[in-house]
């Protein structure tokens, strides 16, 4: 079984910063693509980030402030978080498509997500 764990969450003012941490662990062969997404208070489950290890993507609404990464030897994920709104509140979750094997199969696996929240 795949988990994934995330970290760095926390109470943070209009403006500042915050680096999200997520890491996968379990019997893992290869990772396709991780993504970080968030779901506000009242609200859907929304995209915020992806990469696959060389390419990103972001949603309109970070663009310029949030920047992924991923370590493959470490099989995590990062999200840096500037500038950071108060529309940004929200639980964000790390979502990763894993190979458990050498057979072209993915699976696609949620972490518990973390609280950020930010002051005005």
């Amino acid at each position: 079984q795949v988990q994934l764990v995330e970290s760095g969450g926390g109470l943070v003012q209009a403006g500042g910063s915050l680096r999200l941490s997520c890491v996968a662990s379990g019997t893992i062969f290869s990772i396709n693509l991780m993504r970080w997404y968030r779901q506000a208070p009242g609200k859907q489950r929304e995209f915020v980030a992806i990469t696959n290890g060389g390419g990103t993507n972001y949603a309109d609404s970070v663009k310029g402030r949030f920047t992924i990464s991923m370590d493959n030897a470490k099989k995590t994920v990062y999200l840096q978080m500037n500038d950071l709104k108060s529309d940004d509140t929200a639980v964000y979750y790390c979502n990763a498509v894993v190979a458990l094997t050498a057979t072209p199969q993915y699976d696609n696996y949620w972490g518990q997500g973390t609280q950020v929240t930010v002051s005005s």
